[in-house]
């Protein structure tokens, strides 16, 4: 194998179209059709081939596009029709057993695919195409299914509550691609859209650095990395004589607590341990401290390896076991959370 292979993707849009969605059936032509002319402009932007398949279920599973390039997709304003039941589990499995031909031999292939319902299961195991009569034995074959995928498939999956995330759980979908969005409007619809946009911006970055799946795409936090993905992004750790770990013992404001604790405090310089979910602007740098070892990364790639994109996002603390994510802080008055700790950089 050639060190420059082609980057292809293959990623897939599974979308409900059972009676219930028939009130957002305009807005998920629009949602559908942005997610394709985004796919287009970055695979140009990445110079990775982008191939695209939909799927649309209701009763039963069609597909009407399969694989095909995102430069030349039409609308699915045709496409796209709603009227029956919700073949979940049926769409699920015939869209990645069908996906699984698909012919992989040059190439560094990999498989995005997206799944968007607004209800629970109710149609797969009748009908003239069920995969089985037997729901329990239709969860089973999901598992197996999601249990057995190599490591270049990542699926995922959008439920509109958290009945659904269960259900999503016990048929072996990972926990962090599994994203809730608002059914009851178009303005939630919009928001599923964006959520499926970052994931999807987040995979192929992560593509350019050597990372072919994720079992955590649709997370901004600290369980998206790992010893792999650091070692995909080209991290390299700080040198331990470049910066100092200070633990904070009580509630205090930032530039007094360094001073106090005999350091110099100079504007950047101090990094806060993210204890809360919340907003981190384009500007601001994140560091990633091991907790095994206290090595710490840090750098645009940091910020790469957590998914965040170059502008304003919301993180969460997410509690990965092995790391812990810093957030720099610019602000002279910021107040430390106790029994957390504050990295600064010298």
């Amino acid at each position: 194998m050639s060190g420059s292979q082609n980057y292809i993707n293959h990623v897939a849009l599974v979308l409900d179209a059972s009676s219930s969605m028939s009130h957002l059936s305009r807005k998920v032509i629009d949602v559908a059709d942005q997610q394709i002319a985004y796919l287009a402009r970055r695979s140009k932007e990445l110079d990775q081939e982008t191939r695209v398949t939909v799927y649309v279920f209701a009763d039963k599973v069609e597909c009407v596009i399969y694989d095909k390039d995102v430069l030349r997709m039409p609308s699915l304003k045709q496409l796209y029709r709603v009227g029956g039941m919700t073949a979940l589990l049926a769409a699920t499995l015939k869209s990645q057993r069908e996906l699984a031909q698909t012919a992989q031999i040059y190439g560094d292939h990999s498989f995005l695919t997206f799944v968007l319902t607004d209800g629970q299961e109710n149609a797969s195991h009748h009908g003239p195409d069920a995969p089985s009569r037997d729901p329990r034995e239709l969860t089973r074959s999901v598992a197996e299914l999601v249990e057995t995928q190599q490591d270049n498939w990542t699926l995922a999956v959008l439920v509109p509550d958290q009945m659904g995330k269960r259900e999503a759980m016990q048929c072996g979908f990972p926990k962090n691609n599994i994203a809730i969005w608002d059914a009851t409007s178009t303005q939630g619809l919009e928001e599923a859209g964006q959520v499926i946009q970052q994931a999807t911006e987040k995979f192929m970055v992560g593509r350019t650095r050597g990372i072919r799946g994720s079992r955590a795409v649709f997370s901004t936090g600290a369980e998206t990395v790992n010893k792999d993905t650091i070692k995909a992004a080209g991290l390299t750790p700080v040198d331990p004589a470049g910066y100092q770990l200070v633990p904070v013992a009580r509630e205090a404001v930032i530039r007094e607590w360094i001073v106090e604790s005999g350091h110099t405090y100079r504007t950047g310089c101090a990094f806060y341990q993210l204890s809360k979910s919340e907003k981190v602007q384009a500007r601001k740098q994140i560091a990633v401290l091991e907790k095994k070892t206290d090595r710490v990364y840090t750098g645009p790639q940091a910020r790469a390896l957590l998914g965040l994109p170059d502008a304003e996002v919301r993180v969460k603390p997410d509690q990965n076991d092995d790391f812990t994510i810093f957030v720099q802080s610019t602000s002279v008055n910021r107040k430390l959370v106790p029994n957390t700790r504050l990295l600064l950089m010298k």
